[in-house]
């Protein structure tokens, strides 16, 4: 027998997630930039209150926004700041 039949795999769903939320996060910031806005207030008007009327609907990001919750997009927010600030 192989090493992988006797391996335990390992199911990466939060990576998943994390990919996801990012690349959801990249598109957002891309299509405020494009229609002018101040992508970090835009974002922190956002996550502070929910309201999705601080994400503009060009290109679809009110509705991709809308795919991941305030929490998830704050904690990637964090962990990539924590990551690119050692």
């Amino acid at each position: 027998m192989t090493d992988k039949m006797n391996s335990t795999m390992k199911f990466k769903i939060e990576q998943e997630k994390d990919e996801k939320a990012r690349e959801i996060i990249i598109q957002v910031y891309k299509a405020l930039e494009k229609k002018g806005y101040n992508p970090v207030n835009q974002f922190v008007g956002y996550i502070l209150s929910g309201d999705p009327s601080y994400i503009t609907s060009h290109e679809g990001a009110r509705s991709l926004i809308r795919k991941i919750e305030r929490d998830e997009m704050l904690e990637e927010l964090v962990k990539d700041f924590i990551k690119n600030n050692r």
